[in-house]
């Protein structure tokens, strides 16, 4: 009599996806608030640009010799459109929430005002991709910015922070909705991960070299802490977060994708108040609450989903 065969049971591998899943979700959370706690430490060790400058420039000579035997022949028109995508998206996206955390905006206000990207791509598909928002679409984004509003209401009164100063991730976490939408028009958005984010690293070195030259220098601190922060964010911040994502991106929908990066602002007020003594109050997390309930309208409404728009 021959042995009976067994076969793997269904719900079993797709439990064991699902864990799988999760654990990625979480190293993508921790990863991606790992940005924010790296800057904040790097700060007390070097100026603002110079830090920007060398974790753009080393992540980018790191993939460089990768980009350029992995992957198809690199194109100067696919190139040239990478470095403004770097450009307007890393540069702008990293320096403003850089130089609010340089102000004195709390690490945790800015996590949640620059990871509002999902709702920035909402309201800005209309303009650049003719895609109008759903009722429901528009209720999320409401709900986003008075979320925003609740937390930084009262932050405000802590330190002596400039107001305007408040504006800068916000116009970072623009600058970056506004690349991922031009990139999903783009030809050049379906190169590799590894050769898109090797010269969108280069070319946002080249534009920091100019802003660290300018702010003192453009040579490497042999601090420590300097050397200990740029390692932080190249390995932890620029590479695990990223490659993470994608990874992320191929093994779940993008909007859940998307919506799961909108839990590293707890993760990152809560490194914030471990690590450096930032205050946690009541008014923030009933912030994030609150823009938590807006993104989870924006992402589940019908019609452009967040993720997609890389």
């Amino acid at each position: 009599m021959s042995e009976a065969v067994t076969l793997p049971r269904p719900g079993k591998n797709r439990g064991l996806a699902i864990a799988t899943l999760l654990v990625l979700e979480a190293a993508l959370v921790i990863s991606w608030s790992a940005g924010f706690v790296g800057i904040r430490f790097a700060i007390d060790h070097a100026p603002i640009f110079l830090i920007l400058l060398w974790r753009s420039l080393v992540s980018g000579l790191l993939l460089l010799p990768f980009a350029l035997t992995l992957g198809s022949a690199l194109r100067w028109r696919d190139v040239l459109a990478q470095m403004a995508f770097g450009a307007l998206a890393m540069s702008g996206y990293l320096a403003g929430f850089a130089l609010a955390i340089g102000f004195g905006v709390p690490t945790g206000l800015v996590a949640l005002i620059a990871d509002m990207l999902p709702l920035a791509v909402a309201l800005l598909s209309w303009p650049v991709l003719g895609q109008a928002l759903s009722a429901r679409q528009w209720l999320g984004s409401c709900l986003g910015l008075v979320g925003v509003l609740v937390a930084s209401g009262w932050s405000l009164s802590i330190g002596d922070v400039p107001f305007w100063a408040y504006g800068l991730p916000v116009l970072g976490m623009l600058s970056l909705a506004l690349a991922t939408l031009l990139q999903k028009r783009s030809p050049a958005g379906a190169m590799p991960v590894h050769q898109s984010l090797c010269i969108q690293c280069l070319s946002a070195a080249a534009i920091f070299a100019l802003f660290a030259w300018h702010e003192g220098g453009v040579l490497p601190s042999l601090d420590p802490g300097f050397i200990g922060g740029i390692l932080w964010l190249v390995f932890v911040a620029t590479f695990g977060a990223w490659s993470l994502y994608y990874v992320a991106l191929r093994k779940s929908s993008p909007a859940r994708v998307t919506a799961v990066l909108y839990l590293s602002p707890p993760v990152t007020m809560i490194w914030a108040w471990l690590m450096f003594g930032e205050p946690l109050s009541w008014a923030m997390a009933v912030g994030l609450v609150i823009s938590l309930a807006g993104i989870v309208l924006v992402t589940r409404s019908p019609g452009v989903s967040p993720g997609e728009a890389r």
